[in-house]
């Protein structure tokens, strides 16, 4: 299973940023409300309204929330500031509707592919305005390359803004000596397998040998008393880290994305655990979609019957 799963999943990742590709899906008069479909259960909308909307619906249930405008990888100036604006008004959105939430984005979204001072800029205001309504903010992992840019830069905000969280990826075969690194920072950490395609020798493929590394993650946050977020999907895990009493720890949130396994973050909430729900909005919802049933295969399975049925049971 673990093998045909891998394949799968590394042929979506090998196509995700294919951008002829995406450009074709998107500019389809009959492939792309066919695969809006399929993407209506993972992002909320296109509108910061409707993924407002969203989270205060998941919120009125009793979930911890995260929201994301979705974008990376930004190279204009320009489409940066806007993407840091975007942010910044989500900010005060969820903060006037007295939500504690969390938002959730890319540093490549705001700067970091033409400067660490833009990006940078661009992060310490979103921190300061994230201060003032109580939000928390959480930068995400992008592929290996990147690692040391977006370490170098939370450590910096770290120093000043415990409300900023950073993402690890548990695959990297560096993620050992990074995590290590990380539990000297104040900030959430927020542990997930890796989605990204990767060359090999530098990652774990999905295997027992991954699933335990990231047991053993767990258990180092936890012993260091640190904040964390288990972000995953995978069963398994989680019943391993539940029956080891670690989901009960009152620093510890399970986090899932939208739409997927809403049945099993549900019976983890009505268990008196953290749960969390991930959302996303916006226009760019192509690269998000395909990693997303790369991270979790069985979402294929969800995807296609979306396209074919008409309702999306999310929540």
């Amino acid at each position: 299973m673990f093998n045909e799963e891998s394949r799968f999943s590394k042929a979506l990742k090998s196509i995700a940023r294919d951008q002829e590709l995406k450009a074709y899906f998107q500019n389809s008069k009959e492939l792309f409300p066919i695969f809006i479909k399929g993407a209506n259960r993972f992002v909320a909308g296109e509108t910061r309204t409707e993924g407002i909307e969203r989270v205060i619906n998941l919120y009125n249930k009793g979930y911890q929330v995260s929201l994301e405008f979705i974008g990376e990888n930004t190279t204009s100036e320009e489409e940066c500031m806007l993407a840091k604006n975007e942010f910044k008004e989500l900010i005060k959105d969820l903060g006037n509707n007295q939500m504690n939430a969390t938002v959730s984005f890319d540093l490549s979204h705001i700067g970091m592919m033409i400067s660490d001072a833009l990006a940078f800029t661009n992060l310490e205001e979103l921190a300061k305005e994230a201060q003032k309504h109580n939000i928390q903010l959480m930068i995400s992992m992008e592929e290996s390359q990147k690692t040391d840019k977006i370490l170098s830069l939370y450590k910096r905000i770290s120093n000043s803004f415990s409300n900023v969280g950073i993402t690890l990826q548990v695959h990297l075969n560096r993620s050992s000596i990074d995590l290590n690194d990380l539990l000297k920072t104040s900030g959430k950490i927020r542990l997930v397998k890796g989605a990204y395609q990767e060359s090999e020798g530098i990652y774990i493929p999905r295997s027992e040998e991954l699933n335990k590394r990231y047991i053993e993650f767990v258990s180092m946050c936890i012993d260091s008393n640190h904040p964390l977020s288990v972000a995953t999907h995978d069963e398994k895990i989680l019943m391993d880290l539940k029956a080891k009493g670690f989901l009960y720890n009152p620093n510890v949130e399970v986090e899932m994305l939208d739409g997927v396994r809403p049945d099993l973050l549900r019976s983890l909430k009505e268990d008196n655990i953290q749960a969390k729900v991930y959302v996303t909005y916006g226009s760019e919802w192509y690269l998000y979609l395909v990693h997303r049933i790369a991270e979790y295969p069985p979402n294929i399975y969800t995807f296609i019957s979306d396209i074919i049925e008409q309702n999306t049971d999310r929540e």
